[in-house]
């Protein structure tokens, strides 16, 4: 047989006499490449047979164009008799042989499954699993006896970040990864952090009397201060506001404040604006198991990641230029205990302090001299931060994160245990769901577990700006895990205002402890904004995500009040405290936040469409919009030299104009549009993504002002800044800059503008008005 098919290929397949000259074109629609085939003799007989144009020589001794004749002699009509005959015994060999082998196949047995049955075809709007059974899943997935299993394993007396502890915690995560199924990854970093003296502890001298707590503020300034002690209350930028008005001069002294309210780095900050050499911080106990002698840690690196690499990553062996964050304070920062303030509170002399600070205290005299000196070491750690994906099945490349700090700098059961087991417990959850009950999620979910986060958000941080690039293109969220459980007589959620929508159905789908009620009806009570939202904190490790690389971002936690939970950054974060504040509910609490935060991922990864409300911003840059106008027009009636004669605040208006008109036309497309078509879902979730990023100004540095978005962020650029600038052309104050005014003005109204173009779609689809 092999001889026959050899002989009827050489007869078929010899050297043509005419060649095919192949034209390939792609199909700009879509189509495939369509392939046109024109046979060189119909070329000739529309060229005239001269072979000018695209043809090539292919043999300079002949024409290949020109087909030769074959004479019909009586011998070649006998080779070709011959032939035929030939070709005609070989082709009945061959049928014998096929219809041989076919008698010998075996024949199949009917199939069990029904050929009129249709399979299920995953489409961009109709999933496989509808929505009320992918609810009723995680509700049977997540439960407080799972979770209080893993909260055994993942517990830890040492594991501040880059030590032994922190490693094994992150081998733990990672083989609880595998083990899931998912495709697991870590991603090394090198940082510098400030770690207490060899010592152990820094001092301060006062009246004769040394201490030396034990406590810290990685990123303070080294050396010694000598200088009067002056009590700033919480030492928030209104309380040093009301010194100023009491005509008390700062310069040059130590800051005495409370912990609460804002971040260690804010009140160094605000410290620092007035001139102060030094902040000393100290806790007061809510909690009467507390304790006098209790410490305090934390940073005061007014920023997130590592300082020393501000807005690129920490890898090991860059060779960027040795940089400093501008947010790394120049004047020392130390915390004492409860008892060592009390002892220096008491003996201050001096005015008394303003009753608003519902104080009883002293604010200090020229004689309450004190000494601080600070010794903190800088060190290179090496961290690591352990991440798991689940692949979505129809867009792949677009995600949702989800992470967890894993570093404490003591117990850290509630900054750090809680939030690890709850995302070790969801993707446990998920997998279990996807394996074994045919969920397919349209996206695809990023579980993470940060290290350094005691240290303001490094791990995070790092991977942020190691990959930003591709990040603010296909992570479409994140979520937080961070501090969920610190009480349970409140529920608290800090998000961009994208993902308010979503948080309010998801509230309304949650049970709460009370089997019988949602969170929404438990919490919420018809007024999401007064009774669940709250602002997006510095400090929160969900800010860089939204204010630095532009992802919609959230947090929340269940809480005993307005203040924060006592025991953070101390080592009396434990099991047992966590317990005394929760009434032993620990594990339910943790059932539940593990459903909310389930809930929000799952919707974001099922739905056809992403559930964030471009609305939402609307209204939002309406309200600022609003009132940079209303302080504008107050500033020409009373300080009219102070602006320029041709700003006018109608560009900025009409920025705005933009915006609403791009949110509200990509409402009525996706009303419009065929939500089958899965690229048509695409390119609308891809205006929706492009909100958030856009709201990052492009025109400021991340080493100078690393929270970029003009709305949720901080710094000059921000048009909070530029209320509060009008408010100090208004009061002529010497620090006001009317050209810096208008500079900043012009560049934030752009960046809305460019925002409404990005979220319009295609450049033809503007409806501009500046």
């Amino acid at each position: 047989m092999d001889q026959a098919r050899s002989t009827i290929s050489k007869i078929f397949n010899g050297e043509p006499h005419s060649y095919t000259r192949f034209n390939l074109t792609q199909n700009m629609e879509g189509d495939n490449s369509q392939v046109e085939m024109k046979l060189s003799s119909d070329m000739d007989r529309e060229t005239g047979g001269n072979g000018v144009g695209d043809h090539h020589n292919y043999n300079s001794n002949c024409n290949p164009h020109v087909a030769q004749k074959i004479e019909r002699t009586p011998k070649n009509l006998c080779f070709m008799a011959v032939a035929t005959l030939l070709i005609f015994v070989i082709g009945y060999l061959i049928g014998y042989l096929v219809h041989e082998k076919k008698d010998l196949v075996p024949t199949c047995v009917a199939s069990k499954v029904p050929f009129d049955e249709v399979v299920a075809v995953e489409t961009g709007a109709a999933p496989l699993m509808n929505w009320e059974k992918v609810k009723k899943l995680l509700a049977e997935k997540v439960s407080a006896d799972k979770l209080d299993s893993v909260f055994s394993e993942f517990s830890s007396d040492n594991h501040r970040a880059g030590s032994p502890g922190d490693e094994a915690l992150g081998e733990k995560v990672l083989n609880r990864f595998k083990e899931y199924g998912m495709k697991t990854w870590t991603d090394e970093h090198f940082v510098k952090v400030q770690d207490p003296p060899a010592s152990g502890y820094n001092t301060y001298h006062y009246k004769e009397k040394e201490e030396h707590p034990e406590g810290f503020l990685s990123y303070s300034a080294n050396g010694a201060v000598k200088g009067q002690v002056l009590y700033a209350f919480f030492g928030e930028e209104k309380d040093f506001r009301t010194l100023r008005d009491h005509n008390i001069n700062m310069t040059g002294k130590v800051m005495l404040v409370r912990a609460g309210r804002i971040s260690f780095a804010e009140k160094v900050a605000n410290a620092a604006k007035m001139g102060a050499a030094a902040v000393l911080i100290y806790p007061y106990p809510s909690d009467s198991s507390f304790g006098g002698t209790t410490e305090l840690y934390g940073h005061v690196h007014l920023g997130s990641g590592d300082p020393y690499t501000p807005g690129f990553p920490s890898f090991n062996h860059t060779q960027f230029p040795p940089v400093q964050s501008s947010g790394l304070p120049n004047i020392l920062a130390q915390t004492i205990t409860f008892d060592m303030a009390n002892s220096i509170l008491k003996e201050l002399g001096g005015p008394d302090a303003p009753e608003e600070w519902v104080s009883s205290n002293k604010l200090g005299s020229r004689n309450d001299v004190i000494t601080v000196n600070v010794n903190n070491v800088l060190r290179e750690k090496k961290i690591t931060n352990v991440f798991g994906v689940f692949k979505g099945f129809v867009d792949p490349d677009r995600y949702v994160v989800i992470g967890a700090q894993r570093d404490a700098c003591g117990a850290g059961f509630a900054a750090s245990t809680v939030g690890t087991s709850v995302l070790v417990e969801l993707a446990r959850s998920i997998s279990d769901m996807v394996k074994n009950d045919g969920f397919k999620p349209r996206r695809s979910i990023v579980f993470a577990s940060w290290s350094a986060g005691e240290y303001g958000s490094v791990g995070a941080t790092e991977w942020l700006e190691g990959y930003l690039s591709s990040l603010s293109m296909k992570a479409f969220a994140y979520i937080d895990l961070d501090g969920v459980v610190t009480g349970q007589n409140y529920f608290r959620v800090a998000a961009s205002p994208l993902l308010h929508g979503l948080i309010e159905s998801t509230l309304k789908e949650v049970t709460s402890l009370n089997k019988a009620v949602t969170l929404y009806s438990e919490f919420a009570k018809n007024n999401l904004e007064a009774n669940v939202l709250e602002p997006l904190k510095l400090d929160n490790a969900a800010y860089p995500f939204l204010a630095f690389s532009g992802i919609p971002s959230l947090s929340f936690r269940f809480t005993s009040g307005n203040l924060d939970y006592p025991f953070f950054r101390t080592m009396l974060d434990t099991r047992a405290k966590l317990n005394l504040a929760t009434y032993s509910h620990v594990p339910d609490l943790a059932a539940i936040a593990t459903r909310f935060a389930g809930h929000m991922v799952l919707r974001l990864v099922h739905d056809h469409l992403l559930r964030m409300d471009v609305m939402k911003y609307s209204k939002i840059i309406s309200s600022r919009v609003s009132q940079i106008n209303n302080k504008f027009n107050s500033v020409l009636r009373v300080q009219p030299h102070v602006l320029p004669k041709a700003l006018t605040m109608q560009w900025l208006m009409s920025a705005y104009g933009s915006y609403s008109r791009a949110s509200s036309k990509l409402a009525s497309d996706i009303q419009n549009s065929n939500m089958d078509d899965i690229e048509m879902c695409r390119i609308l979730n891809d205006r929706i993504m492009t909100v958030e990023r856009n709201l990052l100004s492009p025109y400021t540095s991340p080493r100078e002002s690393p929270f970029r978005h003009i709305l949720m962020g901080s710094g000059p650029h921000t048009m909070q800044a530029l209320y509060s600038h009008l408010e100090a052309l208004k009061l002529e104050n010497p620090e006001a800059d009317a050209n810096l005014f208008h500079n900043q003005f012009a560049l934030t109204t752009w960046t809305i503008q460019g925002c409404a173009n990005s979220l319009a779609g295609d450049v033809w689809a503007l409806d501009n008005e500046v």
